[in-house]
């Protein structure tokens, strides 16, 4: 299940994200850790700067559009979490917030500030799948978190993913080793992001991150990393 927050002022909206958003996608391995989460946040709002205090501590400075940051270890738990104007001296003077926010020990997420299908800033947080692989297998995930239509992913000029729309995601698992990927308008082979580099590892996922706004021609590709090897064997 997955939440999205909008509003009519983008700032409000994008400060509002990084403190509100609720899962999207359950994974369906084992938690690694039985008193901590682990949560990273990928900024892809183009334009703004904030800070992001957790606690009464700045955990994120000056935190800008295209920064993945994480994985942050979250104690089980609620958590007071405040969002300031960057460079602000304490949280006491919240633009959001202070709110009070809670993850499930043991899980994995990513939450990001992102624009939705029409342009307007929205936030989704996705729980990272860190199930197991067969031996000799990684895992490639694509989230589609970009003012976009619908998009569809391309292998050495295959579509492999077809028809991705905002804020969706794909996990496929594959043979380790590098893929030529890139991203093009559905049913359609043009590239509108790539093609680049993806390297498939063994045990892992990796997780590809499409952002920004074809419209205002500043699309981007974030990459992030889930170590899913030490999790055990799928229930």
């Amino acid at each position: 299940m997955r939440n999205k927050i909008l509003a009519t002022s983008g700032t409000l909206a994008l400060l509002a994200a990084l403190a509100l958003a609720a899962p999207a996608q359950a994974g369906n391995g084992r938690q690694h850790d039985a008193e901590t989460a682990k949560l990273s946040v990928l900024h892809g709002v183009p334009g703004l700067t904030v800070d992001v205090w957790v606690d009464g501590t700045l955990t994120l400075d000056d935190f800008k559009p295209g920064t993945l940051a994480g994985p942050l270890d979250v104690a089980d738990g609620d958590h007071e979490v405040a969002i300031t104007a960057a460079d602000a001296a304490s949280a006491d003077d919240a633009v959001i917030g202070p709110v009070t926010v809670g993850l499930e020990a043991g899980g994995d997420y990513t939450a990001v500030a992102h624009l939705d299908a029409e342009g307007s800033p929205t936030a989704t947080l996705f729980t990272n799948d860190t199930s197991p692989s067969p031996e000799g297998k990684g895992k490639l995930t694509v989230r589609h978190v970009a003012a976009a239509p619908a998009v569809d992913v391309l292998a050495g000029g295959t579509a492999v993913v077809e028809g991705l729309t905002n804020p969706d995601q794909e996990t496929l698992t594959l043979d380790a080793g590098t893929v030529s990927a890139s991203v093009a308008a559905a049913g359609t082979t043009a590239p509108l992001i790539g093609p680049a580099d993806i390297q498939i590892t063994g045990g892992k996922n990796t997780i590809v991150y499409a952002w920004g706004s074809l419209a205002k021609n500043n699309l981007g590709v974030a990459v992030q990393v889930v170590d899913s090897s030490t999790c055990g064997q799928a229930d």
